[in-house]
């Protein structure tokens, strides 16, 4: 297998860090997936073939692996090109190299100190949350009792009017029926 049409791969110098990784992982990726399998197992595969037909076979298999490889390498390259992967790779190397924002090559990130700063921020983050909490709670707690005390007055009002009431008929009786002015009094 290992060609793409009778040429070798292209040569990676002049190409950007990032370009150079693209492709080589590509180029990886594209190996694993069109490889050819040794010529015994093909040959299991078609156990009813006489041997010149799995040669022929496996002649053939290896024949379109090659092609397709080749094709897969070209499709990848123009479709690069169409899309100036390059320009922009490279246009990202720059800026994280004026940056210094490669996270793979600065010995400035620390892992712990990322966890710790993570963990600092979760932290804070749930004692806010508590404060959020407890502050519900107090108010909750202070509508529960404003609702009591809204009850008991209610109640208090109504036993006062009550009183109020009976003791109103209960005079009434005892003056009788008409009031000072003669007028007829509603009795309770």
């Amino acid at each position: 297998m290992g060609s793409n049409g009778g040429g070798a791969a292209p040569p990676l110098i002049g190409l950007g860090r990032r370009q150079s990784d693209l492709r080589k992982s590509f180029n990886l990726a594209v190996r694993s997936l069109l490889t050819t399998c040794p010529k015994q197992e093909f040959s299991k595969a078609f156990p009813n073939f006489t041997s010149a037909e799995q040669e022929r076979l496996h002649q053939l298999f290896i024949q379109v692996i090659t092609s397709l490889h080749g094709n897969v390498e070209d499709e990848f390259k123009s479709l690069c090109q169409e899309t100036q992967v390059a320009t922009a790779l490279d246009t990202v190397e720059q800026l994280v190299e004026e940056q210094h924002l490669d996270p793979l090559i600065s010995d400035k990130t620390n892992i712990m100190d990322v966890v710790h700063n993570l963990s600092t921020a979760k932290k804070a983050e749930i004692q806010y949350l508590r404060g959020l909490l407890e502050r519900a709670e107090e108010h909750n707690h202070l509508i529960q009792a404003r609702v009591e005390l809204l009850k008991n007055r209610r109640q208090e009002v109504s036993s006062t009017k009550d009183v109020e009431k009976h003791n109103f008929c209960s005079t009434d009786k005892l003056h009788g029926l008409v009031d000072h002015t003669n007028t007829f009094v509603l009795r309770c």
